[in-house]
């Protein structure tokens, strides 16, 4: 199992996949996300890319990108800081 799990269009990912990428405590994830400092957002693919999704976690400068299939399987994974510009 992935940790990552597509329903219906909803997608669960598991808080220790994105504390990893991050650099945060599983602990944290929840409760930063629902205080709104780590956002998220979801897109889907089109065209050649059908059936994947990119999922994209924001914290502070961090950024972390993982690209999956419809099975939930990580095809792609990045972390990366962002410029405050």
């Amino acid at each position: 199992m992935s940790g990552i799990v597509l329903d219906q269009g909803d997608v669960q990912v598991d808080a220790g996949i994105i504390a990893a990428g991050l650099r945060l405590a599983p602990t944290l994830v929840q409760p930063l996300m629902l205080a709104g400092r780590i956002t998220s957002r979801l897109e889907r693919g089109v065209g050649d890319d059908a059936g994947r999704y990119r999922l994209t976690f924001l914290h502070r400068k961090r950024q972390l990108q993982l690209v999956i299939d419809d099975a939930g399987q990580v095809l792609q994974q990045a972390t990366t800081l962002r410029s405050t510009l």
